[in-house]
């Protein structure tokens, strides 16, 4: 006859204590696996800082810190944090979207200069117009150094009204309030120059500018434009799709991005045979970022486009943004890009069929939307590049 081993309240505590011990090394191997010893550390930093420090402290600003350093010291230029607040804002910004007024101001010394004006928004319908000055926002002056605040004091809640003090260009001074709302941007305006030629402006690649560059393309064409020259001087890049969608309207059947993770696999973006067969020219500058200096990089190696401006970055990372828990953002390179032949721009940036560099003054001008064509070199070399007859 079998007897029944029976288990008291030691060896129930025992076994819970030894299966507890197994789920605590399971975690620690877990984490040493996915942290590595200098991660821990970092954990190991917080928990001393959150036990053992004697002092007050704020721990978003202390987690700020800590992250920006993190990612400081990854060497990287293009990987970096943002705070709860910056990141808010790129998420607005990346949307070409907004709430405000619906104005581009630059900083003088009597207040915040109007560069442009935003179609359809609170700003246009209360008759601002580009060159006027806005000397004061809800009686707070915006002369001398306080005009580097314009910004955020007409920017605020949609739906809130703010009070502006113009200065018009005839001299005279007017007060008008009015109401923030919500600014759609647009990433791409193009216009007609002289011998029907289109100049597309690419302000930025972040969301819609793809449909917006294609939608600019067909109506050029549709009246009756003889070349194209796409100006992406001072475009910050934005999002592969973009890039590639926008791409993918202009040039013909074939391989036009070619990107590799960190698992070291490739994959590829083509192009239908679908394309816009114009004379083209690209204009760049040191501030044409990312998608930018790649989308001059593609159309030239396809010969579909010569280069004219000054030198690039040479960028040829992606970064994918990450929510953090505590409200802010790491922004970390993901992959490296290259061309349809394979070809990087990290360290080389692009080769320019034309150089032309542009003097302080008008990079300036160019910067804030006031440098005349007729005076922009290197608009005019782009031009004569086209070798139109």
């Amino acid at each position: 006859m079998k007897t029944q081993k029976r288990f008291g309240p030691l060896h129930l505590l025992l076994a819970a204590l030894a299966g507890a011990a197994v789920a605590v090394a399971a975690v620690a191997l877990a984490g040493w696996l996915l942290l590595g010893q200098w991660g821990l550390s970092v954990l190991e930093g917080v928990a001393l800082v959150n036990t053992q420090f004697v002092g007050e402290f704020d721990g978003d600003e202390a987690a700020d810190g800590a992250l920006t350093g993190m990612v400081a010291a990854l060497g990287d230029r293009w990987s970096y944090y943002l705070t709860a607040e910056n990141y808010e804002s790129q998420v607005e910004r990346r949307a070409n979207s907004f709430v405000g007024i619906g104005v581009t101001v630059t900083p003088e010394e009597d207040g915040a200069r109007i560069l442009s004006v935003e179609e359809g928004g609170p700003a246009q319908a209360a008759g601002l117009v580009p060159g006027e000055v806005i000397t004061a926002a809800d009686g707070q002056s915006l002369a001398g150094g306080a005009a580097e605040s314009a910004a955020d004091l007409i920017r605020g809640e949609e739906g809130t009204q703010v009070t502006l003090t113009v200065l018009g260009t005839d001299g005279t001074r007017r007060e008008v309030t009015l109401t923030r709302a919500t600014i759609q941007q647009k990433s791409v305006t193009w216009e007609m120059l002289d011998g029907q030629i289109a100049l597309i402006t690419v302000k930025n690649f972040y969301s819609n500018c793809a449909q917006q560059g294609r939608q600019a393309l067909e109506e050029a064409q549709q009246k009756g434009a003889r070349a194209v020259i796409f100006d992406m001087r001072n475009d910050p890049g934005g999002y592969i799709t973009e890039l590639t969608d926008f791409l993918d309207a202009i040039l013909p059947e074939g391989i036009i991005f070619r990107t590799s993770g960190r698992s070291g696999g490739e994959t590829t973006v083509e192009s239908d045979a679908q394309c816009v067969d114009l004379p083209m020219a690209v204009l760049v500058n040191e501030d044409s970022y990312s998608a930018a200096e790649f989308f001059a990089a593609q159309l030239q190696e396809d010969g579909w486009a010569v280069i004219v401006g000054s030198p690039t970055s040479g960028k040829g990372y992606s970064q994918l943004t990450f929510p953090l828990l505590h409200g802010g953002a790491l922004a970390l390179s993901t992959q490296t890009y290259r061309t349809g032949d394979g070809v990087s721009l990290i360290g080389t940036g692009l080769t320019l069929d034309v150089r032309v560099d542009l003097s302080e003054e008008d990079a300036a001008l160019l910067s804030a939307g006031a440098l005349p064509h007729e005076e922009d070199e290197q608009l005019q070399a782009a031009i004569a590049a086209l070798e139109l007859s």
